[in-house]
């Protein structure tokens, strides 16, 4: 038997799998179970493997690959299933809206896709200037986006696979100049270089942290630092 939060943890990698192919980052868990600490996340992980419903590939980023779900889940599943088929099916009433035309609309959003620039690659290694190359776009599943406007830009480097971050792969900013400590931005330093780096602010300087233990944390007057958007989202290509 799982516990809730194990429970609840499964079932977000499951939707989060199906969604967009790979698995979610350990900040991306942490926030999404409400936990104050990546090291819960890790516990978590480790019970959900020793029972059998997730196995990591190890030396890979973003590895997790779900074996089996609880035994409620997939009946529930089965249920549904021979309800809309007329198996099994008992009548039951459900109050809420869920007429056609709302459920197509639904259905839409989920499968709809929006064009964002693509300007060039910003550097998860050493800083490098981003090239802006308005004339390129890439296709980016709505359902990824939130409000506001976004552009995307190519990851190079790999000081940032610790984050699920790697060479090659899109990243989906949204577009502004603040950002939380702890959130992964696009900084823009002295008004020529770019990098993709975990933002932390100290007094009057910014520390801008690799997710790569061959990095250093580099430490700079604040004012040398802009926040150009903060990452939303990765695609990766197999």
């Amino acid at each position: 038997m799982l516990t809730r939060k194990q429970h609840e943890l499964l079932m977000f990698l499951d939707g989060y799998l199906k969604a967009t192919g790979f698995s979610p980052s350990f900040e991306e868990m942490k926030a999404a179970l409400r936990l104050k600490s990546k090291s819960g996340i890790h516990r978590l992980i480790s019970a959900l493997e020793e029972r059998g419903f997730v196995r990591r590939r190890h030396h890979r980023a973003r590895a997790l690959e779900i074996i089996r779900l609880p035994d409620d889940v997939v009946a529930r599943a089965q249920t549904g299933t021979e309800a809309r088929s007329g198996q099994g099916f008992a009548p039951n009433v459900i109050r809420g809206d869920f007429s056609p035309r709302l459920a197509g609309v639904r259905a839409a959003n989920e499968a709809a896709a929006v064009q964002l620039p693509l300007y060039g690659r910003i550097a998860a290694g050493l800083p490098i200037e981003a090239l802006r190359d308005t004339g390129t776009q890439i296709e980016v599943p709505l359902a990824l986006l939130g409000s506001g406007e976004h552009y995307a830009l190519e990851v190079a480097g790999d000081s940032m696979i610790e984050a699920g971050i790697l060479d090659g792969d899109t990243a989906i900013i949204s577009k502004g100049e603040t950002a939380e400590n702890g959130q992964i931005v696009v900084a823009l330093v002295d008004d020529a270089e770019v990098t993709l780096k975990r933002l932390r602010r100290r007094g009057n300087s910014v520390a801008l942290e690799p997710a790569n233990a061959r990095y250093e944390t580099r430490i700079l007057p604040a004012e040398r630092v802009k926040v150009q958007g903060r990452l939303v989202a990765l695609l990766r290509r197999y």
